[in-house]
């Protein structure tokens, strides 16, 4: 019976931190939605913009499928849309011609440095313990 009440609570935990998620997804994806952008939007914005500078100021795709909880198609589709409101721009890696880098263009740190406040305010709403 105690596995049981253990998983019971290791279910009820589980549901909570999706609840706090899919909350937390809302809050951003309202905050941004009159900016033109969604939660995963963001995401790639935010790595682009606070790592890539790192890397000279691009970042393989690949690096990105992990980090931004996407499948490397769902992704594929975000960068190109990202791409074609001239957020980021992409290239092909010299040294692996499979590879691709992304990197944001300057109306894309623009938009980025102006809805980064948003996103931290919707954290704060979300996140913070009362």
């Amino acid at each position: 019976m105690a596995a049981k009440t253990a998983g019971a609570g290791l279910e009820e935990q589980w549901r909570d931190i999706l609840s706090v998620h899919a909350r937390t997804m809302c809050e951003i994806d309202r905050a941004l939605h009159p900016h033109g952008l969604g939660a995963s939007d963001f995401e790639v914005l935010d790595i682009l913009a606070s790592e890539a500078p790192r890397d000279g100021d691009q970042c393989r795709v690949q690096n990105l499928v992990g980090r931004v909880h996407l499948s490397q198609s769902a992704l594929s589709r975000l960068i190109g849309r990202l791409e074609k409101e001239g957020l980021v721009e992409r290239s092909v890696c010299m040294e692996d011609r499979r590879g691709v880098y992304v990197a944001l263009t300057p109306k894309g740190r623009d938009l980025y440095t102006e809805v980064l406040p948003l996103q931290r305010q919707a954290l704060e709403r979300t996140l913070a313990q009362p």
